[in-house]
This record gives structure tokens, C-alpha cells and sequence, in this order.
């Protein structure tokens, strides 16, 4: 995906979260640390006046013990109240699941929503867990070898998407 592509992609979802939500009432954007960020800002800025925060779920994965002291903790950001609202998910790849499962553990800190739904610029369909995107600007077929790399301009200088 070179950063055309991105965009359009990211112009699509924009349009299929305005389209099934009926408008913006009541609708929340929340990017999953790190490139979940900027890539909810987009949607955020394509559909108009929608709150965006951010979420680290780093202390909700369940392989914490696995990575030990190399995670690094940042703040999350959620400047205004989820309760009743409907709460979209934003992260660059979802693999297994595991980020999504720990996302919504991340998520009871800071209310109860009435709705949540998840949007993946990629999908790679590795899934260990039942979770499915309700939006997503890619699905590719890939082997649990390769890796998907999601560079953003605001992070990386660049946007594109990579598999090795």
C-alpha cells in the first residue's frame, strides 16, 4: 500500500462508519497506541467534529510476562466520558486479536459504551482470538513468518504498508 492507497482506504472507512452510524451522534474515535493515533485523527478529520483519544493497552496484553521490562508505558489520553456512546477502535494491523482483546480491557477504565466497533487499516487474518474488524482498508493473505509493517507520515515520515 503506498500513501494513495492509504488514503483512499482511509477515506472509504471514513465514509462506512458515517454511513452505519447514521451520522456522528454519539461517536467517539479512540486510536490504539502508536500508529492507531494518527490514523483515527484521519477518520476523525475526514468525518467533521468527532472526539478522538488515544489508549496504550501495553498493561492489558496478556503476554506481559512475556516481553518483561522492554515495554514502554505511555499515557493514554481519553479527554471525555464513553458511557452510552459508540466507542470505534482504530489500529493499524490486527493479527491475532490479542491488542483488540486488551484494547477492550483498557477500555473499562474509562466507562461502559454502548457500542464498540474496530476498525483495522490492515487485516492479516492470523486470528487466535474471535475478534473481527468492522472496517478494514486491506485484508492480505500472509504466513505467521511475514510481518506487516504500517509506516504513518506522523510517526515514520511516510506513509505505506509493508509485508516482509
Amino acid at each position: 500500500m503506498d500513501k494513495e492507497e492509504m488514503a483512499l482506504a482511509i477515506k472509504r472507512i471514513a465514509k462506512e462508519i458515517s454511513e452505519r452510524n447514521k451520522g456522528m451522534k454519539d461517536l467517539v474515535l479512540i486510536g490504539i497506541m502508536n500508529r492507531g493515533l494518527p490514523i483515527a485523527q484521519r477518520i476523525a478529520k475526514i468525518l467533521g467534529d468527532v472526539p478522538v483519544g488515544s489508549l496504550d493497552v501495553s498493561l492489558h496484553r496478556d503476554d506481559l510476562m512475556k516481553k518483561g521490562s522492554g515495554i514502554e508505558i505511555k499515557k493514554s489520553d481519553i479527554p471525555f466520558s464513553i458511557d452510552n456512546k459508540t466507542v470505534v477502535l482504530v489500529d493499524d494491523v490486527i493479527s491475532a486479536g490479542r491488542t483488540v482483546r486488551a484494547a477492550l480491557d483498557g477500555l473499562n477504565d474509562y466507562g461502559r459504551p454502548s457500542k464498540i466497533q474496530l476498525v483495522a487499516l490492515v487485516d492479516r487474518d492470523q486470528r487466535e482470538l474471535p475478534v473481527h474488524p468492522d472496517y478494514t482498508g486491506k485484508s492480505v493473505a500472509t504466513t505467521i513468518s511475514e510481518e506487516v509493517i504500517v509506516n504513518v507520515a506522523e510517526i515514520d515520515g511516510v506513509d505505506k504498508v509493508v509485508i516482509k
